[in-house]
């Protein structure tokens, strides 16, 4: 069972979270814009298929490669995810909860045959670049030479 969320420890605390996004934070939209840059389109915020409820941050849903920028907080990172001092064992439970969900996730996505990629929000910050060539080599590694070299017909069918 989920215990009730805790009160913020002070007024400042809760402003503070209370500001937080859940969506379009800094290191996502650095990484959308390169990919952009980069000539790449896609989706955001497409519902994982199968648990409408959860989103996939940056879709390219023909190609079934789904990218996950996670919050060193709120995901736990093991380099710079820092634990609270108030309400700890509350907090540990909730990153707890948000990686058991987090592999689910991945997990149902890799089952219906998508590509998965993970990446840090500190990697984004501090390679940005090559954090997108990693999509890019995703992408290319997508695309077969089959369908690649097939003719794209138009819209009634037709070549």
């Amino acid at each position: 069972m989920v215990k009730a969320r805790p009160q913020p420890s002070s007024e400042r605390v809760r402003l503070r979270f209370r500001r937080q996004k859940t969506r379009d934070t800094r290191p996502e939209m650095a990484l959308r814009r390169e990919l952009f840059r980069r000539g790449m389109r896609y989706r955001v915020n497409y519902p994982v298929p199968g648990l409408p409820r959860r989103t996939i941050d940056i879709t390219f849903p023909r190609q079934r490669l789904a990218i996950f920028v996670d919050g060193c907080f709120w995901h736990g990172c093991p380099i710079h995810g820092v634990p609270p001092k108030a309400n700890a064992e509350w907090w540990r439970e909730k990153i707890d909860r948000n990686r058991v969900r987090d592999s689910e996730t991945t997990q149902l996505l890799t089952e219906h045959a998508w590509r998965v990629l993970r990446v840090w929000e500190h990697d984004v910050r501090n390679n940005l670049l090559v954090v997108a060539g990693s999509v890019e080599q995703a992408l290319s590694d997508l695309v077969s030479p089959k369908a690649a070299s097939q003719p794209i017909p138009n819209r009634k069918g037709g070549l």
